[in-house]
């Protein structure tokens, strides 16, 4: 199953109580406002569910705790708060007591990445990993737009871009339906070419709208899988003009590109997630026994 096809129940999606403006009636587009009320929302939820989760298991005094405690454990290891809020929400609880979350945990090697211009000590970082593995597609594609998406709570969140504009990214900040080729390259965890946006049907009227207005005429979308294939990630490039087929030695290039950063993310979380849980569990569980 796609990581977009599910994620967990909640009071009901941000999305629910928004709907985008119609300032063409053949291009739906959201306003700005918009777009900024349905991004917090969405960036918000992760976070709120998660301090629910901590407050109900460790008996803290208040929702702010809650936040604080995330924030330094995000910090302290690196990695994004709205990850750590969506590894706290999706990964089974402790059992009742227990001194560490993951008693038995074993520790994998960290996979190579080949190819990808990565400072050798920044092999922990996933905001390295991830801006090299953009300028390692844009490279092989021969463009210099393009974005990078991460599967998060159910959905593809925006992580990096470059060479599209605010709206660009406004827009598609968070995607979790099957309405654009980024989503449908997820869902068939497949490389995906969009020749021209114009004609494309895989895109509603609103994502055809938000792609057209920022340059971009045509894109193509990888997946990054772990090794039994399930998409962590997505790279997309974007071109200003209709795509014509990709040669088979970059669709190669691009298909490993895509398991090594895959297998990479799925070690980052395997790890260093994994440790900033068991950390947050530590901090919280000495709160919870004085």
């Amino acid at each position: 199953m796609s990581p977009l096809s599910q994620h967990p129940a909640d009071e009901g999606s941000p999305a629910d109580a928004l709907a985008p403006g119609t300032g063409h009636d053949s291009a739906p587009q959201w306003q700005q406002d918009e777009l900024d009320l349905r991004n917090r929302l969405y960036g918000r939820a992760g976070v709120a569910r998660a301090e629910g989760v901590l407050l109900k298991r460790y008996g803290l005094g208040s929702a702010d705790e809650a936040f604080a405690l995330l924030k330094g454990v995000s910090q302290r290891f690196n990695i994004k708060l709205s990850t750590l809020a969506d590894a706290v929400v999706r990964t089974p609880a402790p059992d009742d007591d227990a001194q560490l979350w993951f008693p038995r945990r074993a520790r994998p090697g960290r996979p190579g990445l080949p190819g990808l211009p990565v400072e050798p000590d920044s092999g922990v970082s996933q905001g390295a990993v991830v801006k090299a593995v953009l300028q390692r597609v844009l490279s092989i594609t021969q463009t210099s737009m393009g974005n990078v998406q991460l599967a998060e709570s159910g959905r593809l969140r925006l992580a990096r871009h470059t060479g599209l504009n605010k709206y660009f990214t406004d827009f598609f900040a968070f995607v979790d339906a099957p309405t654009t080729a980024c989503s449908q390259a997820a869902a068939e965890r497949r490389q995906v070419t969009v020749r021209d946006v114009a004609t494309a049907e895989v895109f509603d009227a609103a994502s055809r709208h938000a792609i057209l207005q920022t340059g971009s005429r045509a894109a193509h979308s990888l997946p990054l899988v772990n090794r039994v294939g399930v998409p962590l990630g997505m790279v997309s490039s974007h071109h200003e003009r209709p795509l014509t087929d990709l040669t088979h030695a970059q669709l190669a290039a691009l298909r490993q590109t895509g398991l090594d950063v895959g297998r990479w993310l799925a070690w980052h979380w395997n790890t260093i997630v994994l440790d900033a849980l068991e950390q947050l569990h530590a901090t919280a569980g000495r709160g919870a026994r004085r």
